[in-house]
């Protein structure tokens, strides 16, 4: 403790003199609470603490060198690989990269464009199937005609006179000399119904008796419809899936020899012995319209998806297209003898064959056929030319059949560019041909065989048998023009 006796002298005056200063400068810092002056000094700044800092750790020798006691092998961090690679290996790297996505880019843009190539084929060959402008070859890839089988049954025991297949080929419909229709299973060879047509059958006023007698079937594209001939002027329209009668039309004064549905409606047209043709339509059950301008009996009709309808005037040696929208026709003559039958192709091409045993392939632009085959089925033993009986084509396709009495099935491709028919093949089938049908694609051939001719019994092969043969076509392949 100190004493006074070693401080100097006015040492304790001038420290309580300290205090008081110190004291009355405090005073004077302080103001009442409530009220400011203007003289109050500002609030001193705050002072900024420093952010306390973690005591570095100073890694001591062994700790950065590694020990040699503990054998732990060194170590990088992936930075420190990225900070080891060299320049010229990253720009080699990044190349790398680069290319590799550009391949994949580019190998999903020649997928999308074989994609879009294949969508865009398929859409175009809808479209020209669908307005009826698909062309095939498919005569030149023929490899083989066996004949698979026959269909018979005793209902059917006279000569076989009409066929219709349905546009899938599931189901065959035939006709013969008599009152039944047969509906037949292609798969299974079997009948699944029959529809008869003797009790719908009205006689006509002249009260003459005769024999039932169905020459021509046709079926509408949808199997909604099947429209029969019955032997006399009057029309019988009934349900296919159901075999049922819906309604029997009246109009022509002489016997209908033909029948045809355009297709994709419920459009019916039909041709008679009295030179004219009719238009029906079944969505109304109604008549709409006559035709007239052939000479003779009408022998043949065909139509396909246009408003138009082809003839064949029998003994008149034309053919006629009916423009029924414009109100007009088109006229062609040809044959040296009546026309049996006539096919169209296509919108553009049609096919004919006549009494004269010749076979002709026309353009709807042209007035003489392009192309025509004498004696395409040779001379019978009196030395004349066998008629054509039956003609069948694949539409849009270069494929035709023609049948006639001399034994055999011919089959042939239609070139209109090279204005040429050249027989493919000859399948042998003995008695009269009556009726042919291709299915869609043309790997199936039906044939109507009988011993008589359809419309009459002027020749008679006993031999022969009155039953419905089925033919397989064998294609290598088939291609799309």
């Amino acid at each position: 403790m100190s004493s006074s006796f070693f401080l100097k002298p006015g040492a304790a005056k001038q420290a309580n003199k300290k205090r008081k200063n110190i004291a009355a400068k405090a005073k004077k810092g302080v103001t009442k609470p409530g009220k400011r002056t203007q003289n109050a000094a500002a609030p001193p700044p705050k002072k900024q603490r420093r952010a306390k800092v973690d005591d570095e750790e100073i890694a001591s020798d062994d700790d950065e060198y590694g020990s040699d006691v503990g054998g732990d092998a060194l170590t990088f961090s992936a930075d420190e690989a990225e900070e080891a690679e060299t320049p010229q290996d990253k720009r080699l790297r990044l190349a790398k990269q680069y290319l590799s996505e550009i391949e994949r880019q580019e190998a999903e843009r020649a997928e999308d464009r074989e994609l879009s190539k294949s969508i865009e084929q398929r859409l175009q060959t809808e479209y020209l199937d669908s307005v009826g402008r698909l062309r095939r070859n498919i005569a030149g890839n023929i490899k083989s005609c066996i004949i698979e089988g026959n269909l018979k049954h005793k209902l059917h025991h006279t000569p076989l006179c009409a066929l219709a297949l349905s546009a899938d080929g599931k189901y065959l419909y035939a006709g013969a000399k008599s009152q039944y229709v047969l509906r037949w299973c292609t798969e299974s060879g079997k009948v699944l119904g029959k529809c008869d047509v003797l009790p719908h059958r009205e006689e006509p006023e002249t009260g003459k008796k005769r024999r039932s007698h169905v020459i021509a079937i046709c079926l509408s594209s949808d199997m909604k419809f099947m429209a029969i001939a019955e032997g006399g002027p009057h029309i019988q329209i009934w349900c296919p899936q159901t075999m049922k009668h819906v309604k029997t039309f009246k109009g022509h004064r002489d016997n209908v020899s033909a029948l045809v549905f355009r297709k994709g409606t419920h459009e019916l047209y039909s041709a008679a012995k009295d030179r004219s043709v009719k238009i029906w339509s079944l969505d109304e059950l109604a008549y709409v319209e006559s035709l007239f301008g052939h000479q003779t009996a009408v022998t043949s009709i065909d139509a396909l998806s246009r408003e138009r309808a082809i003839t064949a005037g029998g003994s008149d040696c034309s053919l006629r297209i009916w423009k029924i929208t414009e109100e007009s026709q088109l006229i062609y003559n040809g044959h040296k003898d009546g026309i049996e039958c006539v096919k169209l192709i296509n919108d553009e091409h049609f096919v004919s064959g006549g009494v004269d045993g010749a076979i002709s392939l026309w353009s709807a632009l042209k007035k003489k056929p392009i192309c025509t085959t004498q004696l395409a089925h040779g001379k019978g033993d009196n030395a004349v030319a066998n008629w054509i009986t039956a003609i069948a084509v694949v539409v849009n396709t270069d494929l035709i059949a023609t049948g006639s009495c001399d034994g055999c099935v011919r089959l042939w491709q239609a070139n209109p560019n090279a204005r040429k028919l050249q027989q493919m093949n000859s399948i042998s089938i003995g008695g009269f041909i009556n009726g042919l049908t291709f299915n869609a694609d043309g790997t199936k051939l039906y044939v109507a065989v009988g011993q008589e001719h359809r419309l009459g019994r002027w020749w008679r092969h006993k031999d022969a048998r009155n039953n419905i043969v089925v033919v397989d076509i064998k294609l290598q392949s088939t291609t799309s023009k």
